[in-house]
């Protein structure tokens, strides 16, 4: 994973968000608090966006996720229902991804080709390589993972609700962050297994003279 991505996450996701919200809570109602404090992550997001330079399949999801995620937080109309909003939202987002696996078309496998399009591969050809059982499972077992991420996110976040109410929302972020960066951790080895199937190994010879070399 590259290490400035990793430092912008943590930063525009994470921190700003958490210094902004235990600032302006104090200042206004907590609602407006929120609202203001995704400001960072969306600019961040909008900027990712712009530097893709090319319409694909992922920058339409990042750019569909941040649209509607803006719209959830906004038409909440308050800070509780803010919070659930966001529940209901990572339950869907883990119905889609699943949705995709049993089509035969995980969403990551589509977003990989769209990467490796970008870096002037064949699409079409490496859909072909991609397709092939091995390939196709583990990358079912990605779009698995990031599921999973959504639920546990969702589930964990209602307990958080329910015994914190609002005081959640700080925790909800660094939860967030911890199960992002765990299950991206654990999918880095389906996408390094991935590139091995695609580049084997050049098998190894035998360069040391025989017998009959040495004896003439």
């Amino acid at each position: 994973m590259n290490k400035n991505i990793i430092v912008c996450d943590f930063i525009l996701y994470l921190i700003f968000p958490l210094v902004i919200w235990n600032v302006f809570k104090n200042y206004m109602d907590d609602y407006y608090a929120m609202l203001i404090s995704s400001i960072p992550g969306i600019v961040y997001s909008i900027i990712r966006f712009i530097l893709l330079k090319k319409i694909n399949l992922f920058g339409v999801a990042l750019i569909t996720n941040l649209t509607i995620g803006i719209l959830i937080d906004v038409l909440a109309g308050s800070a509780i229902q803010m919070l659930w909003n966001e529940v209901f939202y990572s339950y869907i987002v883990a119905f889609i991804f699943i949705v995709t696996i049993l089509i035969n078309k995980p969403i990551f496998l589509v977003f990989s080709l769209d990467f490796v399009e970008m870096q002037g591969h064949t699409r079409e050809q490496l859909k072909k390589v991609f397709y092939q059982k091995k390939i196709l499972f583990v990358f079912k077992l990605i779009t698995y993972g990031f599921a999973l991420r959504e639920i546990l996110l969702a589930t964990i976040k209602i307990w958080l609700i329910q015994k914190y109410g609002i005081h959640s929302f700080d925790k909800g972020l660094i939860l967030r962050q911890i199960l992002n960066w765990t299950i991206t951790g654990i999918s880095m080895y389906g996408f390094i297994y991935i590139s091995k199937c695609l580049n084997p190994p050049e098998p190894v010879t035998n360069s040391k003279p025989t017998m009959q070399e040495n004896n003439p």
